[in-house]
Formats: structure tokens, sequence, C-alpha cells
């Protein structure tokens, strides 16, 4: 497939554990790297507003998960069973003959990162950021009110905080009723599973990231984990210079 980055740019194709056609993108070389995006985001944003284009000597592999950009989102809840990012981030690693890489994730994708390691996945390393304990080990179900409403065609006041996430969501371009699904095929990952990941772990979180205050729980939880802070709130976090400054740092430690 062609080396690319940027949201217009030809993508590669690969069956999802049920056949559905998934993406993913790649820039650079080198050793691979796997990075999962954020809820409403698309693989790029790790390259756009995010450190993997700064990343020098690795194949940074950037897939849409289910439900996400180009990847496809069907409306039928049955495509979307537990666990299913999960099963296509697998489905990935085996799809590519990856058997020495890294693995990342960012919030949402952060979260399917732990998922994969408790269900085997074997990265020399991974990077778990903008996620804490407390989202990790609790179910989040599609009950979310803005994307009901945009699904459901409601009217959201204008000017309230409602307004303002939708019209975030309506920029993503996904379909309100695909992120509902996906939110429905999130599964809470126990305190005691996380206890047998063994995988060296970077925890990342932004120092004004108020929703995941739980971050250095989790590292705490985790087996062989590090743990650093980076300027920024959930959103600004991810392009923090200082953010990949620490994954480059913890990649290359010995």
């Amino acid at each position: 497939m062609t080396r690319i980055a940027g949201a217009g740019a030809e993508a590669g194709r690969f069956p999802g554990r049920d056949g559905r056609e998934l993406v993913y993108r790649e820039i650079g070389d080198g050793r691979p790297l796997v990075l999962l995006h954020g809820f409403t985001a698309t693989g790029t944003q790790w390259v756009d507003h995010g450190p993997a284009a700064g990343i020098a000597g690795r194949r940074v592999i950037v897939p849409d998960l289910r439900g996400h950009g180009d990847s496809a989102h069907p409306d039928d809840p049955a495509a979307y069973p537990p666990d299913v990012l999960v099963d296509d981030g697998l489905a990935l690693i085996d799809h590519l003959g990856l058997d020495d890489y890294d693995l990342g994730g960012y919030s949402l994708g952060a979260r399917v990162v732990l998922r994969m390691l408790v269900r085997g996945a074997r990265p020399a390393r991974a990077i778990v950021a903008g996620q804490g304990l407390d989202a990790v080990t609790r179910a989040t179900g599609g009950d979310n009110r803005v994307l009901t409403a945009l699904a459901n065609g409601d009217t959201i006041p204008p000017g309230s905080p409602d307004a303002a996430s939708a019209h975030w969501i309506r920029l993503s371009g996904n379909d309100p009723r695909a992120l509902l699904h996906v939110l429905n095929a999130l599964v809470p990952t126990p305190r005691a599973a996380l206890t047998q990941v063994t995988t060296p772990t970077l925890v990342a979180v932004g120092d004004r990231d108020t929703g995941q205050a739980s971050a250095d729980a989790l590292a705490a939880t985790l087996a062989d984990a590090r743990f650093t802070r980076v300027p920024g709130d959930h959103f600004t976090a991810l392009g923090a210079p200082e953010f990949a400054t620490a994954i480059v740092d913890f990649l290359i430690e010995p």
C-alpha cells in the first residue's frame, strides 16, 4: 500500500473479524508501531494532531476503528458485538503479520489497547494515553444523550453544552448511530485482569485532563508501567511536544 499521512490519501484495507472492510494508513519505515485513535476521531488524528509524524525510524500504522472514518460503519447493532474493536485490532495485527511491534492508543484507543493486552496481544511495549482506571473498569453503554439526539434527529438547544458537542460530532463526519453502537460494544476490564498485564507500558495523561484523573491509579495497577503527565487537557495533550518526547524516550529505553 502507499505510505501516507493525511485524511484524503489512499488507505490500505483489511477484513475485521466478521469480514467487514476496515482501513489503515501508514507513515515511515522501520519497526512497526500501531496507534489507535480516540472516540469520533480517525487514525490520522495521530498524524495531523499528534506525535506520529515526528517518530523517526518507525513504520507507524494508524487504522480507522470500526464506526469511524473510512472503516465500515453499519447501522446494524449486530455488527458491534462486545469487544468488536479489540477483535478488529487483533485482526489487523494478524493481517499485517506483525510479531515484533509496539502498540499504543489514545482515549478510546487506549481502552482498546488494554483490552488487546488482556486478551493476548504481545507487543514489546504499549502506550496508554488519555485514559484512567475508573473508565476502563466500568461499562460504557450507548446512552450518550447528544449522540442519541443526533441519531433521532431531535433538536439540540443552540448555545447549550450539548450543542457544542453536537457540532464536533457533526464535524467528524461519523454516523451517530454507529458511534452509539461502538459505545455499546465496549467491555470493562476488571482490576484483577489489569494486574496480569506484564507488557512494559507508558501511561500518559494531560495535566488538565480532569476526566481521566485516575490515570496514575491505572499505572499503579499495571505490573510494569511508567506514568507521566504532559501539558494539556483531554483534547490538547495529544499534540503536546512533551507527549511526543515521552513516547520516543519510552520506545528507545533499553
